[in-house]
């Protein structure tokens, strides 16, 4: 039977990829900073796999991201600033305080009580009040004492505007009905028109950002994740366009020559057919 490879075995990977004089080249030329553009990409074939529910890639795409995190272990070793065994006490540590309702008496090995459990609307809600503000006191700690201090300005502009506004609205900053997003998401849209009339670019684009924040925004009060739900529609245009495409060239024709009335005659009977 074949060895059944472990974390320690990847560690020790790491360390031989890494070594001096027998090492590979192109990993002993790598930084924090040069491999963190390989650690986003990782990330998102990840999410793809799982979009496109593949569970057979999955597994190999959570072992390169997972090889990031030894990547970056490493690297902190040789600086002597942390290592993986520093990244995971950490992280067990923050999920066990973070945990109250499972941990009770904040260690690993504390259980709560049989039968003890009540899963309701109210007892959710209390989690994850409880959840926030031990964020919070986690982020004074840090030194970090304005609510939106530690958002992170790398994340994606529709996942860190979703986190500003739920951030903000611990804090009571917050819509109350649906009916008043839905309105905001029109008057944006009115303030943007008039912006169009007038030509003025960086007011155009500041208004532009003003109407895709408020959408965000209505996604939040929805419940539905903008960043998927604009995966979803951009995957829902390829297959359209590219479908378009199809009938054209079955139908004999060039699709960019097709005048503008025929392309969405062909738009048209995509949807239908779909």
């Amino acid at each position: 039977m074949a060895r059944q490879y472990r974390v320690d075995d990847l560690r020790y990977l790491m360390k031989r990829l890494r070594d001096p004089e027998s090492g590979c080249p192109w990993d002993l030329k790598q930084s924090f900073s040069s491999i963190a553009k390989h650690t986003l990409e990782e990330v998102y074939e990840v999410i793809d796999a799982i979009e496109r529910n593949d569970l057979e890639h999955l597994s190999e795409e959570l072992g390169d991201l997972l090889f990031q995190i030894i990547f970056y272990s490493e690297l902190g070793a040789e600086e002597q600033v942390f290592d993986f065994d520093t990244v995971v006490h950490g992280l067990v540590t923050k999920l066990v305080r973070r945990h109250p309702h499972v941990f009770p008496e904040g260690t690993l090995e504390s259980v709560i009580e049989p039968g003890s459990r009540v899963d309701n609307a109210a007892e959710e809600a209390r989690i994850k009040t409880a959840w926030e503000d031990i964020k919070a006191e986690e982020r004074a700690a840090k030194g970090e004492r304005k609510t939106l201090d530690d958002i992170a300005l790398a994340i994606p502009a529709l996942s860190r505007a979703q986190k500003l506004q739920k951030r903000a609205a611990t804090k009571g900053f917050d819509w109350q009905h649906l009916d008043q997003v839905v309105e905001v998401v029109r008057e944006e849209l009115v303030e943007l028109e008039a912006e169009i009339e007038l030509n003025d670019r960086a007011a155009i684009e500041d208004e532009l950002g003003d109407l895709i924040f408020s959408c965000v925004n209505l996604a939040r009060h929805l419940s539905v994740d903008p960043e998927r739900a604009l995966r979803r529609a951009n995957d829902k245009f390829q297959r359209r366009f590219q479908a378009m495409e199809e009938l054209a060239e079955q139908a004999g024709n060039d699709f960019s020559q097709l005048s503008t009335d025929k392309m969405e005659q062909l738009w048209v009977e995509v949807k239908l057919a779909e």
